[in-house]
C-alpha cells in the first residue's frame, strides 16, 4: 500500500481524518506483512486518539484467517489473565486483508518477567467452555493451515479427529511414508492408553504459543499474540511451549506452582508436539517428517 491508501483505511477505520507522520515495515510473522503507521498530531484530532497502531496485511483470500485472529484476541483479553494486543478491526481494503491492532513497543524481559508469564497463562488455563465442550465457535489457523474447531464433548475424540488425522492425511499428500502414515493412524486408535486415569478440562489455549508468540513490553510485562485459540487440554499449550524453547525454568516452576501438571504429561507431551510437527512438514517439509515418524513409533511404544 502507498501513503495515500494507508490514510484512507486508518480514516475509515478510526472515524477520522489521519495523516501519517510514518510507515515503518515490522516483523509480523512469516506469513504476513506488517507495518507500525505512527499518526501525524494534528489540533484537531481527539485527545485519547493513539498516535500508534500495528497493521498486519496479506492476500484479499485471507480475511477469514484474520477475523479468526481478531476474534482469538478478544477471547484471550477476555479472560483478563494476560495480556494480548488489542484488536481494533479487520477488513479488506485496496485489493488486501487487514487486522489493525493497538501497537505495543517490546524489550528485553526484565528479572521476574519470565515468572509473570508462567503464573498469567496458568490463570488464563483456568478459564473454561462453559458448556463442557472442547473446540471453539469457529474454525481458524496454525500458521497457513485450516484448524477445525468443531465441538466435541469428548477430548480424545478431538484430538483425533480435529488434529491428529487431518495432519496425517496432509502429511501423506507431502510424502510421508506409507509405514510412518499407517503406525499414525494405529496411534489415533490407541490414543486412551495415554490418557488412563487424566481427565483434561477443557481449558482456553493460546494454540500456537512457542518462543516467538510471546515478547514483553517496556515494564517486563509479557504479551502474547498471533493466537490459534481454541478450548482444550492445558496440557497441548505447554508441550509446544517446550517444543522449540524461549521459556526457561522461572516460567515452569511459577506455572507448576499455580496450576500443577499431572504426571502423565511427560508422556503426553510428545503427542501434543507431534501435531506441530506434522504441521511444519506439511509446511516446510524436510526432516520434520522423520521427526514425527520418530515420535509416533515413541509413543506407540508407550501404548502397548
Amino acid at each position: 500500500m502507498q501513503t495515500q491508501q494507508f490514510e484512507a483505511l486508518l480514516s475509515e477505520q478510526l472515524a477520522q481524518d489521519i495523516q501519517l507522520q510514518e510507515i515503518r515495515a515490522v516483523h509480523g510473522g512469516d506469513i504476513n506483512d506488517a507495518y507500525k503507521l505512527t499518526i501525524k498530531p494534528l489540533d484537531s484530532a481527539p485527545r485519547d486518539l493513539s498516535l500508534e497502531w500495528f497493521i498486519k496485511l496479506n492476500d484479499h483470500s485471507k480475511l477469514e484467517m484474520f477475523a479468526a485472529e481478531y476474534d482469538g484476541l478478544k477471547e484471550i483479553q477476555g479472560s483478563q489473565c494476560i495480556r494480548c494486543p488489542g484488536s481494533h478491526s479487520y477488513g479488506q481494503f485496496a485489493g488486501s486483508s487487514f487486522l489493525l491492532m493497538e501497537y505495543i513497543a517490546f524489550t528485553q524481559p526484565k528479572s521476574d518477567s519470565q515468572r509473570q508469564a508462567g503464573l498469567q497463562l496458568a490463570a488464563m488455563h483456568r478459564t473454561v467452555e462453559k458448556a463442557g465442550r472442547f473446540g471453539w465457535h469457529r474454525d481458524n489457523t496454525i500458521g497457513t493451515t485450516p484448524q477445525s474447531n468443531a465441538y466435541h464433548y469428548d477430548w480424545i475424540s478431538f484430538w483425533r479427529e480435529e488434529r491428529l488425522r487431518p495432519q496425517l492425511e496432509l502429511a501423506r499428500c507431502k510424502g510421508f511414508s506409507d509405514r510412518d502414515y499407517k503406525a499414525g493412524l494405529h496411534l489415533c486408535d490407541q490414543l486412551p492408553e495415554l490418557f488412563d486415569g487424566y481427565e483434561p478440562q477443557p481449558s482456553l489455549l493460546h494454540g500456537d504459543i512457542w518462543g516467538g508468540n510471546i515478547a514483553y513490553d517496556t515494564e517486563g510485562t509479557p504479551v502474547i499474540f498471533d493466537p490459534a485459540c481454541y478450548y482444550g487440554d492445558r496440557e497441548s499449550d505447554l508441550a509446544l511451549t517446550e517444543l522449540f524453547g524461549g521459556f526457561g525454568e522461572d516460567f515452569y516452576k511459577a506455572y507448576e506452582a499455580a496450576f500443577s501438571i499431572d504426571q502423565g504429561y511427560r508422556q503426553r507431551k510428545k503427542l501434543y508436539q507431534l501435531y506441530h510437527i506434522l504441521n511444519h512438514y506439511h509446511l516446510f517439509g524436510g526432516g520434520y517428517g522423520q521427526q514425527a515418524g520418530e515420535v509416533i513409533r515413541e509413543l506407540l511404544r508407550h501404548c502397548r
